[in-house]
C-alpha cells in the first residue's frame, strides 16, 4: 500500500476530489451519463456528453463569479450543471436561480437571433434536507408552472434536487439504475466491498475509479487534502447545529416557562374575574335584598330573588 494507512477502501464523493474524479473526468464520463439518464427516468436518453468550462464570469468585473461542479453538454446541445451541494446554505435555491443565468445567457447570439434556447437542467445533489413535510420525497423535478391550469409553462428549464439525507434504502430494496446511483453516492466511502445488487457495467467502472489503493501518490495526497478539508468543514457545520439546537432547546424551555406565565397570569385573570364577579354579584344580591327588607317584602320572596339564605337575610340591618 506504499506506506498508505487505509481506513476507507473507496473515495468519498461528498469531497470535491472524490465528485470531481467521479463525474467530472473525461475518461470517467460514462458514470456522469449513466447517473444523469437515470434521473431523467427515460425522458431523456443521452449518449454523449461534452465538459464545459466550469467557472463563468459576469459582464462586468463587479458581477459575481460563479464556479460550477460539473458543467457540460449533452448532443441535443442542452447545459447540464452538476452540483454537490454539502451543506445548507440559507438561499441555496437563489443560489440555483442565480447559477441558471449563465447556462442561458450564453445563448445569446449577436446580430438577429429569435431567442430559441436550448434545454437547461439543474442538478442539486444536497447533503440535506430542505423540505421537512415528507421523509419519503426526496426527488423535486421543479419546471415553471400555470398555477391555474397547473401545466408545465416552460419545459426547457428543468431543476433536479435530490435530499440525499432522506434515501435510506437498503442494497436488497434497490431496484432501479436511479435508485442505485443514490446508493453509492450514500454509501460509499462506507462500503468494503462490491454489492451484489450493483453488478451492471457502469458499477464496475465506478468501483474501479473510487479504489483509493489505486491511486497515483499525488492523486492520493489531493484526496488526503480534500478528505480533511471535507471532515474540517463537517465537523464545523456539525459543532454549529449542535449549539443552534442546545440554544434552540434552552429558548424552547425559557419560551415555554414564558408562556406558563403567561397562561398562569391568564388563568389568574379568569378566576379573578370570576371571583370578582361573583363577589360583585353577592354584593348587589345583599343591597337589593337591604331595600327589600326595608319595604317589608317577605323573606321567601327576597330569597327567591337574590339566592341568599334566610340566615343571611336576617343579618341584615
Amino acid at each position: 500500500m506504499n506506506g498508505r494507512d487505509l481506513k476507507d477502501r473507496y473515495i468519498n464523493p461528498y469531497t470535491d476530489f472524490g465528485f470531481k474524479k467521479l463525474f467530472g473526468t473525461e475518461i470517467n464520463k460514462e458514470l456522469l451519463i449513466s447517473f444523469i439518464n437515470s434521473l431523467l427516468h427515460g425522458k431523456e436518453v443521452i449518449t454523449n456528453l461534452t465538459y464545459l468550462n466550469t467557472e463563468h464570469l459576469g459582464t462586468s468585473e463587479a458581477d459575481r463569479k460563479a464556479v460550477f461542479d460539473v458543467y457540460c453538454e449533452n448532443e441535443k446541445g442542452e447545459k447540464i450543471l452538476v452540483e454537490m451541494q454539502r451543506g445548507l446554505q440559507q438561499y441555496f435555491k437563489d443560489r440555483s436561480i442565480y447559477y441558471a443565468t449563465f447556462p442561458i445567457r450564453e445563448q445569446a447570439q449577436r446580430g438577429d437571433w429569435d431567442y430559441q434556447l436550448k434545454g437547461i437542467y439543474i442538478i442539486g445533489i444536497l447533503n440535506f434536507t430542505f423540505d421537512e413535510k415528507d421523509d419519503n420525497y426526496f426527488h423535486h423535478e421543479v419546471q415553471l408552472l400555470d398555477n391555474h391550469t397547473k401545466e408545465v409553462f416552460y419545459d426547457k428549464l428543468t431543476f433536479i434536487y435530490l435530499e440525499m439525507p432522506k434515501f435510506n434504502k437498503t442494497e436488497d430494496e434497490l431496484h432501479t439504475m436511479f435508485e442505485k446511483w443514490l446508493f453509492v453516492l450514500r454509501n460509499l466511502s462506507r462500503l468494503m466491498e462490491r454489492p451484489k445488487a450493483l453488478q451492471e457495467r457502469v458499477f464496475t467502472r465506478l468501483f474501479e475509479a473510487a479504489e483509493i489503493a489505486k491511486f497515483t501518490k499525488v492523486e492520493y495526497e489531493a484526496y488526503e487534502d480534500s478528505l480533511k478539508a471535507y471532515r474540517d468543514w463537517k465537523n464545523m457545520i456539525d459543532t454549529a447545529m449542535m449549539i443552534a439546537k442546545k440554544e434552540g432547546h434552552e429558548e424552547g424551555r425559557q419560551e415555554g416557562r414564558e408562556i406558563g406565565r403567561k397562561e398562569g397570569r391568564k388563568e389568574g385573570l379568569k378566576e379573578g374575574l370570576k371571583e370578582g364577579l361573583k363577589e360583585g354579584l353577592k354584593e348587589k344580591a345583599i343591597e337589593t335584598a337591604r331595600r327589600m327588607k326595608t319595604k317589608g317584602y317577605p323573606i321567601e320572596e327576597i330569597m327567591l330573588l337574590t339566592d341568599l339564605s334566610e340566615e343571611e337575610i336576617t343579618q341584615l340591618l
